[in-house]
């Protein structure tokens, strides 16, 4: 009694130094179940342990940040040596807690993983907010706290406002994702996952502080799938950070600049940790080039908006993340949003979910050319791609770079053996890697295809059961 535990017996031997690095698997997997399935017995059963509290700061503190943003890694490094110190400081009282013991180990990794040193500045969980107009994260911050201020000075007379206020003076602001790559394949803000045919020009984003439009062209001859050979960006005038600019890529020039020559607006008024630790002053609105012509990112700091362009073969893929409330900035005229709403059901190719296959002999089809004889069907097909697939060999090409066959294993299988142009591993690939980097909800980074084994989640029952079978296996090890 009056110990923290977790949901198993012996799990306090188990958590012991000599063996978690032994049983460090089963020992995450049986906190990620208890975690998951929210069935609170893994919860700290003593107000000393105040893991959750630090995990809780941490949290807190790396919300807001992107990896695809300079400075990434040095605020990130400082807030886990923050969290280190936290759990340092509760260590004693968490002693044989399996959630402590757990993230004490996470720290470890991560700290491996992104080169931290452990000496080094930690961040504040209680930071002093410095208002920066045209910083979306500042701003917000600044909006908040002005909130929380104003509601405690009648905490005397309206006790519940204060205690609301209060709460909402730590929330971050909710970010959406939406990315489009391949023949084309869409994933909304609402984590819908569709393959469309949509030739021409389409508006991805469309509201009061951002436009974004594709133009999609077709890959093959007698194919209905396209993919995208340009994109253009208008991001419209911010009062006071700045005024119009609009930036246009197409296949083959994918530049570093605005279609005006700059590469950045507004003044240097943006707070930034640079790779080196040191702070300085960005603007509003920039541009980063990654890779000449192959590259490109695009940070609004002042709508908290960064957005990301490749080139890969002949074609385009471009990644958004978005704060929601300006993605809902908008008015019944501009209700045609790809990422917003999907695409019309006309234009689909995926049937609610399900990605067919095109047929398995089509990639050869298409490096042929066409006989005498050859049925209509055939005939329908020129022979532009440079090498054909079957199935089984587009999904062993597939499975050298992705190597979870999610919804982005199947979309690059699909699109080699719709146009037998390789180049679209890599670009499955990269959205992939552009949506961990931008995607602000971890847990639904991965859709699989609908009636695929893996797509579907277990029920409680079965979870709880599997929950079970961990916690004999624990008491079997120890």
């Amino acid at each position: 009694m009056g110990r923290a535990g977790c949901c198993c017996r012996g799990a306090e031997r188990l958590a012991s130094p000599s063996l978690v690095r032994r049983f460090r698997p089963v020992l995450l997997l049986i906190l990620a179940l208890c975690c998951g399935v929210h069935i609170g017995q893994c919860q700290v059963a003593t107000p000393q342990c105040r893991i959750q509290k630090c995990t809780t700061d941490f949290v807190s503190l790396t919300s807001h940040l992107t990896p695809a943003v300079d400075g990434f890694d040095t605020e990130f490094c400082k807030a886990l040596r923050a969290y280190s110190a936290c759990t340092q400081r509760t260590a004693k009282s968490c002693r044989g807690n399996l959630v402590f013991h757990s993230a004490v180990l996470g720290i470890s990794d991560l700290m491996s993983q992104r080169n931290c040193s452990r000496d080094g500045p930690t961040s504040s969980t209680h930071p002093e907010v410095h208002h920066e107009p045209c910083n979306y994260h500042s701003r917000t911050q600044h909006a908040h706290t002005q909130s929380h201020t104003h509601t405690h000075s009648h905490s005397h007379t309206h006790s519940h406002a204060h205690t609301h206020s209060h709460a909402n003076s730590h929330v971050r602001p909710g970010y959406l994702f939406c990315g489009l790559f391949g023949d084309p394949h869409l994933r909304t803000f609402k984590d819908s996952f569709q393959t469309c045919k949509v030739e021409g020009a389409w508006p991805l984003i469309d509201n009061d502080y951002l436009s974004v439009q594709v133009t999609n062209v077709p890959v093959v001859t007698g194919s209905s799938a396209t993919a995208t050979n340009k994109i253009t960006i208008i991001f419209k005038p911010y009062e006071g950070c700045t005024d119009q600019r609009v930036y246009q890529a197409v296949t083959d020039d994918l530049p570093a600049a605005f279609v005006d020559g700059t590469v950045s607006s507004g003044d240097p008024s943006h707070t930034s940790a640079g790779a080196d630790g040191g702070i300085g002053k960005v603007r509003a609105l920039w541009i980063s080039e990654r890779s000449p012509g192959r590259h490109v990112e695009l940070h609004a700091g002042y709508i908290g908006v960064t957005v990301i362009v490749r080139q890969l073969g002949h074609y385009l893929t471009l990644a958004v993340r978005i704060p929601e409330e300006m993605a809902q900035a908008y008015d019944a005229t501009q209700d045609l949003q790809l990422c917003l709403n999907g695409c019309p059901s006309g234009e689909r190719i995926d049937r609610g979910g399900h990605l067919p296959l095109p047929p398995p002999a089509l990639g050869l089809q298409l490096q042929q050319p066409r006989r005498l004889g050859q049925s209509s069907q055939t005939q329908a097909f020129s022979y532009s791609a440079p090498r054909g697939f079957g199935v089984e060999g587009a999904q062993e090409r597939c499975r050298e770079q992705l190597e979870v066959q999610d919804i982005y294993f199947h979309s690059c299988v699909f699109d080699l053996l719709t146009t037998g142009d390789a180049n679209f591993t890599a670009a499955a690939y990269s959205a992939q890697k552009d949506m961990e980097s931008l995607h602000p909800h971890r847990d639904r980074w991965r859709i699989y295809p609908r009636g695929s084994a893996i797509a579907s989640h277990p029920d409680t029952h079965i979870t709880r059961f599997a929950l079970l079978l961990l916690c004999a296996l624990s008491l079997v090890l120890i």
